[in-house]
């Protein structure tokens, strides 16, 4: 058996290897990249930042949001529901929407969830309104940028993982910017971030090129379900002049297309009885809807269950576990204990956008090992909390660290695979739907979180160290 070199893999060779010079390396990113449209690697990377930052805004002025006296776990499930309901239902007829007017609806919707949540500075119920009508867009967008990308090809959704990993970086740094070195208040810097929305309808509109749309638009063919049981077609109903005159190209893609075959038509066009039977449209989008619940089933043991699993346990990390996750402040680099819990956050948020960047140059196809490896860190800091056992913080910041990259990681290669492995008749469904995963997992771990984080606090106090008690004060 011939041995592969590391070149031929699709990854760069290790370091220190005779063929790890920069030269090959140099070459190796070029062969990459070529090939790949800038202004869709610009418009995918706006998308995946854009679409995601009101929900990072939101989570980083949760304080401000709802003041001390409410459970921030109540902004993150405002936060995340609509989203996870708007995944759960939309795929099975978003389709029906043009692309251009999701962008505008998403666009809208952001912004006035934004401007409710910076103009009731006294009324949580209205401001929590907002945040979903926020969310609503995020989930909105999360789908229609992924099924975006199967008409853009694997650059495009590169640029969106990465654009999406850049997010949490930028709606944290932007918010404690705004708020903190310029001195802005609360509202003034929400009003300020209600606009960014409108920077989507700039990269659809303006710099996202289009003829791919529109060529996928033009060739693509849904055909109505007979009325009638069709019928068994044999070889007898088809000469060969009728087969060797379909176009291979066609035969191939119509075994992919989510109506009927070539084959089906063509044997409609011989029958009269076939020809003459009156479209059915109730019919047919029940069989439509029928057909997306089986392909949604056969899409959660490879791609949505591990997405689930790695989302439900970050988050419980993230909003259950790393409050509690304090040590003594001499032996830290911060001087109170309230600089913990953000810089967790921004750790986590760094190994995550640098996973989701990472497609081009690293593919995962275990998706199971890293959602495993995710539950692992999860049980390693809940203990950590318990018994205090990590001598150091800077050991409990490479796990955080590592966190971040592998739910990052998940995210993006999941995707990837689907756009590898699923047959691109049934690849937009596919992207889209599976997305539910990760807002199905973030609620999930909104609800342990709440019951977490109060149990590990007890037990913290209970045996003596009062840190969450000073953390809460």
């Amino acid at each position: 058996m011939m041995s592969r070199s590391p070149s031929s893999s699709g990854l760069f060779p290790l370091p220190g290897s005779p063929g790890s010079s920069w030269a090959r390396y140099k070459a190796r990113f070029k062969a990459l990249v070529n090939g790949a449209d800038t202004s869709v690697l610009i418009s995918f990377w706006i998308f995946g930042l854009i679409n995601n930052l009101s929900y990072v805004i939101i989570l980083t002025a949760a304080l401000d949001l709802v003041g001390p006296e409410i459970p921030k776990a109540v902004v993150l499930l405002a936060d995340v529901l609509p989203s996870f309901l708007t995944k759960l239902i939309a795929p099975y007829f978003i389709h029906h929407v043009p692309y251009p007017l999701r962008i505008v609806v998403m666009t809208g919707l952001s912004f006035g969830g934004m401007l409710l949540i910076a103009l009731t500075p006294n009324s949580v119920p209205i401001k929590l309104f907002g945040i979903g009508l926020a969310s609503l867009s995020s989930g909105a967008g999360e789908l229609s940028f992924l099924g975006l990308t199967h008409y853009y090809g694997p650059f495009s959704l590169a640029a969106w993982g990465s654009g999406t990993g850049g997010a949490g970086l930028v709606g944290a740094g932007l918010y404690v910017f705004l708020t903190s070195t310029l001195g802005l208040g609360v509202k003034t810097s929400l009003m300020t971030c209600a606009f960014l929305p409108f920077i989507m309808l700039v990269s659809f509109f303006l710099i996202l090129p289009h003829g791919p749309l529109r060529r996928a638009g033009s060739t693509k063919d849904y055909s109505g379900l007979p009325t009638d049981e069709p019928p068994t077609i044999t070889t007898e109903d088809f000469d060969d002049r009728d087969i060797s005159s379909l176009p291979t190209s066609s035969a191939a893609d119509s075994l992919l297309a989510p109506g009927p075959s070539i084959a089906a038509e063509a044997y409609s066009s011989h029958s009269p009885r076939r020809a003459h039977s009156p479209p059915a449209s109730t019919h047919q989008s029940r069989s439509k809807f029928m057909q997306n619940l089986h392909r949604a089933r056969l899409l959660f043991i490879p791609y949505m269950l591990p997405l689930l699993l790695v989302y439900v346990a970050e988050y419980t990390i993230n909003q259950g576990v790393s409050p509690t996750l304090l040590f003594p402040l001499a032996s830290t680099p911060f001087t109170e204990f309230r600089s913990f819990y953000p810089f967790y956050n921004l750790l986590y948020q760094l190994g995550v956008f640098v996973a989701r960047s990472s497609t081009p140059f690293i593919r995962l196809h275990n998706l199971y090992l890293p959602s495993c490896l995710q539950i692992l860190n999860l049980l390693l800091l809940v203990s950590q909390s318990l018994y205090w056992w990590i001598p150091s913080v800077y050991l409990v910041f490479v796990v955080v660290f590592w966190e971040g990259l592998l739910g990052g990681a998940v995210y993006v290669n999941t995707f990837a695979e689907i756009m590898e492995k699923v047959p691109e008749g049934e690849r937009e469904f596919s992207l889209g739907a599976t997305s539910v995963s990760d807002s199905a997992g973030i609620c999930m771990a909104g609800f342990v979180g709440m019951v977490l984080e109060g149990y590990l606090c007890s037990r913290q106090v209970s045996n003596g160290r009062s840190w969450c008690r000073t953390l809460a004060s």
